[in-house]
């Protein structure tokens, strides 16, 4: 369905607010709050956002974790960031907008970076981390500004983009990163759409909100892209006919296919992409009967909407039968994942169907 300011590109219902939060008991994990997606197009500024969003439903807490830097994958990932802050914005007088637990900022801290957090919801000690949001009036600005996966979260990423240059004096350089709308789509990556992720982005998107982009690309196997541009050179952006979303009529092809047929079912990831996997599988009559995940913090915790419990990689395949089939919720961490299960399994990397 399109109208003159909008086109619908996708629908589902009932997704859990929170992809990353854990819950302590299944019960309490089903019980979870929900919310609908409604993907659609601006068509004057060409930026997709999910229209049935209610800010109202997020609060962030020390539930929520989102951490993937146990993974040895993710920080070679990391590694890489790094390089390309240094190369295009240099290692002095950095600000890492929505640091999190903190765990880049301490990385380019251990590297000799000068670099200042902010996040109000840091738990750790570092008092390079300040407790609130980065905005007019703050006591630090920096030379240039880090903000990875934090614009996706963000309603009207383009007045919080200007919000950020106006809280740096209007000056500076930002380096941005944000999972990529174009590899969903071409991936056909139904379980990479989220409550939590209000936009969705494409590199020609803010090639369009700046007129001066230093470096641009894909990363992290083509899941995230970045920029690096001039925060003074913000514009207003203007959706051309060029710039319209041509959104797969069969993005949803893989969602019936049979999960393990004849055998156990267990998936490793239990982050956004598996609690989404799993539940619209379960939608479909098609429960998975085992999640495994890295992170200790998930571990003996429950999914959200579905309340899997999560478990540990000793735990789960100390369970299950050589030979039977782990559905892989992220590729990037497939060989990772080989050596950990001492390959003794048949592995399928969901998002290279």
């Amino acid at each position: 369905m399109t109208t003159k300011d909008k086109a619908l590109l996708y629908e589902q219902s009932q997704l859990p607010t929170f992809q990353n939060r854990v819950y302590s008991t299944a019960a309490e994990a089903q019980s979870c709050a929900k919310g609908d997606i409604r993907l659609v197009q601006d068509l004057k500024t060409g930026l997709i956002d999910n229209d049935a969003f209610d800010p109202k439903l997020m609060d962030y807490d020390g539930n929520y974790n989102n951490e993937q830097g146990v993974s040895q994958h993710f920080h070679q990932h990391l590694e890489m960031v790094s390089g390309i802050v240094e190369r295009t914005m240099g290692r002095q007088n950095l600000v890492e907008v929505g640091c999190g637990k903190g765990l880049f900022l301490e990385m380019l801290l251990e590297k000799g970076f000068d670099l200042t957090g902010f996040d109000p919801t840091y738990e750790g000690d570092n008092p390079r981390v300040k407790r609130h949001y980065f905005e007019a009036g703050v006591d630090v600005q920096g030379e240039d500004l880090i903000l990875r996966h934090v614009l996706e979260h963000i309603q009207n990423p383009y007045d919080f983009l200007v919000e950020l240059c106006k809280a740096n004096g209007g000056k500076g350089r930002i380096y941005l990163e944000v999972p990529c709308f174009d590899w969903i789509m071409e991936h056909r990556a139904w379980f990479d759409i989220f409550y939590e992720h209000v936009n969705y982005f494409r590199l020609s998107d803010f090639h369009r909100i700046f007129g001066t982009v230093i470096e641009s690309g894909r990363i992290f196997g083509g899941q995230y892209l970045y920029v690096v541009a001039e925060l003074d050179s913000l514009r207003p952006p203007v959706c051309e006919e060029a710039d319209r979303v041509r959104f797969p009529a069969d993005f949803t092809r893989t969602l019936g296919d049979t999960i393990a047929p004849g055998g156990s079912s267990a998936i490793w990831g239990g982050a956004s992409k598996g609690v989404t996997f799993s539940l619209l599988k379960s939608r479909q009559g098609q429960p998975v009967d085992m999640v495994i995940d890295i992170n200790p913090a998930k571990q003996g915790k429950f999914l959200p909407a579905t309340g899997l419990m999560v478990h540990s990689p000793e735990d789960a395949l100390a369970k299950l039968p050589h030979g039977s089939i782990i559905y892989v919720m992220n590729s990037n961490y497939l060989e990772e994942i080989r050596m950990l299960s001492h390959n003794a399994y048949t592995y399928v990397g969901i998002d290279n169907e």
